[in-house]
């Protein structure tokens, strides 16, 4: 696979390189809006840097994955698609739901591979999980808890991304940035619609204008409940934090703590540990799995409707909660 990162002074940009490299993709070009940040991300991995957009689109890329600041990266999608490149959408693609639904349905109309890197959806207790319900063992879903707090918002400025807790671009705080894998987590759970019974959205610690700490419990049709919670209150200004991911069914509980991962199932009597995988590395698991797929013409994992469902979700946590 020929693959072309633009966008790459996202902070994700590292991790998507390492996933990448690991799937065997050949990347033939990097771009940024920061011609000089290009130039030097390609110097220290050995890649080459592409001057201007246009050039991207220009690149025999199989792929393409688009990082950048939401106000200029749902314009930039839609040429990609246009092109009829398939390409992966970093979040934060956009500031509201609203450019989002475009692009969703210009990709339904070109019928065009759209993906999203919501890697947790790779990690072990969801792993685990889906193999033990195409073996039946699973049963029905009672509950499932994803949360993930990380360190201040200032950690954005020392990355040179203040824009990411300005809620005019941001387009919310620790729950849009944060949060969206625990909800996207729970839709992919869910027994028909998500109803949004509680959410309590604030400022704890950090006064800073968007919220550090948001807390949602929500409801399927089968009366399965999911809390999310998201948050920029881990007392470290290095990456990672505080992360699990627990899923509760029938016959089943699976908890996923990062670097620690179980099953425990009631039907064997048996308690067992599951292949870790960091919650970095598991971008390396998705973009396996996008490579597998594009060989095979097969839609994305995470597709953008994925990533809209998740972003109307929070929109109505946040006008529930009156911001």
């Amino acid at each position: 696979m020929k693959v072309v990162l633009a966008g790459i002074s996202h902070w994700h940009a590292d991790l998507h390189l390492d996933a990448a490299r690991d799937a065997g993709a050949e990347i033939i070009g990097v771009w940024d809006e920061d011609e000089a940040h290009a130039r030097g991300f390609a110097a220290r991995n050995s890649l080459s840097a592409i001057a201007a957009f246009k050039d991207v689109l220009a690149t025999p890329a199989d792929l393409i994955l688009l990082m950048g600041h939401p106000s200029n990266v749902p314009a930039r999608a839609r040429r990609i698609i246009e092109a009829g490149v398939p390409l992966i959408l970093e979040k934060p693609a956009a500031t509201g739901t609203a450019p989002l639904m475009q692009l969703r349905d210009l990709a339904h109309q070109r019928n065009a591979f759209v993906g999203v890197p919501l890697p947790n959806r790779f990690g072990p207790a969801v792993i685990a999980f889906e193999s033990l319900r195409r073996e039946g063992r699973a049963g029905q879903v009672a509950h499932g808890h994803f949360r993930v707090v990380n360190g201040p918002p200032e950690r954005y400025a020392a990355d040179g991304v203040g824009w990411v807790v300005d809620p005019a671009i941001g387009g919310g705080g620790a729950l849009r940035n944060l949060g969206i894998h625990g909800v996207d987590a729970a839709l992919s759970l869910a027994s028909g619609e998500l109803h949004l019974k509680a959410v309590s959205i604030g400022n704890r610690i950090h006064r800073a204008s968007v919220e550090d700490y948001a807390l949602l419990v929500l409801e399927d049709n089968a009366g399965a409940v999911f809390t999310i919670e998201a948050g920029y209150t881990f007392a470290s200004m290095l990456p990672g934090g505080d992360f699990e991911w627990r899923i509760v069914s029938a016959n089943a509980t699976l908890i996923d703590r990062g670097d620690k991962a179980t099953c425990a199932t009631l039907d064997d009597a048996a308690v067992v540990d599951l292949p870790v995988e960091l919650p970095a590395t598991r971008y390396r698991l998705s973009m396996r799995d996008t490579f597998e797929r594009l060989r095979r013409n097969a839609a994305p994992a995470i597709s953008i409707d994925d990533y809209v469902a998740a972003m109307s979700l929070i929109d109505a946590a946040y006008q529930k909660a009156g911001r």
